[in-house]
């Protein structure tokens, strides 16, 4: 028989030359996988290590298992129980306080569900949610930092060109804000100014023949809420106006378009004074929707900004990357999940962080934290009230069965769960500690 090329000769049996050699390519592609499953991974370098080190310190305070090795980016193996825990943080995220759709106690369960180890609830203009956060989280062992997105407007120093809509997160120690009532009122102005938003948009989408009412609005927004644009659009979809949020967006309630208004936003530079003022770390949010970024970060670098979303889920963005370092900003990144359901939504924890990345947030947090919470508890122990009690026990669902007499036994129990051990043993903390060890408490 010829040799075409096409068969060889086995004996008496013609076997396809090109089956046979589909075949082994098929085989050794399953010895590839195979091997790449069961191999060896990949080291991590002597930064990625230490950076895991620090970074699971502040994660468990202290409470690490004495025997602990790293495995890459962010895994732990304990050798307590053979688990590896990857520890994933999830630094942006909504609420039904603002316009999420789900309670804080159910956001916090379905982070869990995605395995996030850390959770910054940052809902619009308010931390209302944050205390039901920290409850529901005692429950999955998860770690809340709390956090809000602040609404506020850039004016640029050209006169042609028009403002923009930039938004703000904050990132605040386990203690919150230093000095909250005065957030709190630089907030609930906003929130005022977002009635007023809505009802221009609704005004605005009655003028183009697509009859709304604020009422319903209002009640989609819940009660105590103020509403937002997804609000806004959410019952547009109701009255059958569009077909989904994405269109009610698209086509009406993007930044200038024709249903869209501003509502009574301060200055951007306003609102990263006062995040520094209030001990919290001030970050620029998804700088890829505006218009034009760098003088927005030039600016706002120069009041006080720490870092800018450069991470999303389908990774890093080289341009925002770039951005951070020649500014000398951190580099963070979140899912901004709000709960809608619609395709393509980013889900809790599906932001990959580098755990160098996460390292570095945290070297510039926990100074900023600790010093926050020694203002707090200074100010507690200069002029003991329950005025500054209730500012210190705000987010501290975990002491409302906590008896005791003792404001300095109170205090150390708060300390324990917010600072390190090496944290808690500075100088200035043994003041405070002292100054609290007469003052009773009911």
């Amino acid at each position: 028989m010829m040799n075409d090329g096409l068969f060889m000769n086995n004996g008496n049996k013609d076997i396809p030359k090109r089956t046979m050699a589909n075949n082994k390519s098929i085989n050794n592609d399953k010895k590839k996988k195979k091997k790449k499953r069961g191999g060896r991974k990949k080291k991590l370098t002597v930064e990625q290590l230490l950076a895991l080190k620090s970074v699971s310190q502040w994660v468990f305070l202290d409470h690490l298992p004495p025997e602990s090795a790293a495995d890459e980016f962010g895994v732990l193996n304990t050798h307590q129980n053979r688990v590896a825990e990857k520890i994933v943080f999830e630094l942006h995220s909504h609420s039904k306080c603002s316009d999420g759709f789900l309670s804080p106690s159910a956001l916090v369960e379905r982070a869990h569900r995605n395995g996030v180890r850390v959770l910054a609830l940052t809902d619009h203009d308010t931390m209302a949610g944050v205390p039901e956060a920290i409850e529901a989280a005692r429950r999955f062992g998860i770690k809340i930092i709390p956090g809000v997105e602040i609404s506020t407007i850039f004016f640029p120093r050209v006169e042609s060109e028009s403002e923009e809509p930039v938004h703000i997160l904050a990132y605040y120690s386990s203690g919150g804000p230093s000095k909250y009532e005065k957030l709190d009122q630089f907030l609930a102005k906003i929130r005022e100014g977002r009635y007023l938003r809505a009802k221009n948009m609704v005004t605005k989408l009655n003028n183009l023949k697509l009859p709304l009412k604020l009422e319903n609005v209002a009640k989609i927004a819940g009660k105590g809420v103020a509403p937002g644009r997804l609000h806004v659009a959410r019952a547009m979809v109701e009255a059958g106006h569009v077909e989904n949020l994405k269109q009610a967006f698209s086509q009406y309630l993007y930044d200038g378009g024709p249903a869209y208004s501003t509502g009574s936003e301060p200055l951007a530079e306003e609102a990263v004074e006062l995040i520094s003022e209030t001990g919290g770390v001030a970050v620029l949010a998804h700088p890829w929707a505006l218009k034009k970024p760098v003088p927005i970060i030039r600016r706002l670098k120069d009041i006080g900004l720490h870092g800018i979303e450069a991470y999303r889920s389908d990774g890093k963005l080289a341009v925002y990357s770039d951005l951070a370092d020649a500014y000398g900003l951190v580099k963070l990144g979140g899912s901004d999940y709000h709960g809608r359901g619609s395709h393509g939504e980013s889900d809790l924890g599906s932001v990959s962080l580098p755990v160098v990345i996460v390292n570095d947030f945290l070297k510039l947090a926990r100074p900023i934290w600790c010093s926050a919470i020694k203002d707090l508890l200074e100010s507690y122990a200069d002029q003991p009230s329950d005025l500054y009690l209730k500012q210190i026990m705000k987010f501290k669902g975990i002491f409302k069965t906590y008896k005791t007499d003792s404001a300095k036994d109170l205090i150390d129990a708060c300390l324990s769960l917010w600072l390190s051990k090496e944290e808690r043993q500075n100088a200035e903390f043994e003041a405070i500690r002292l100054k609290l060890s007469h003052i009773s408490v009911n």
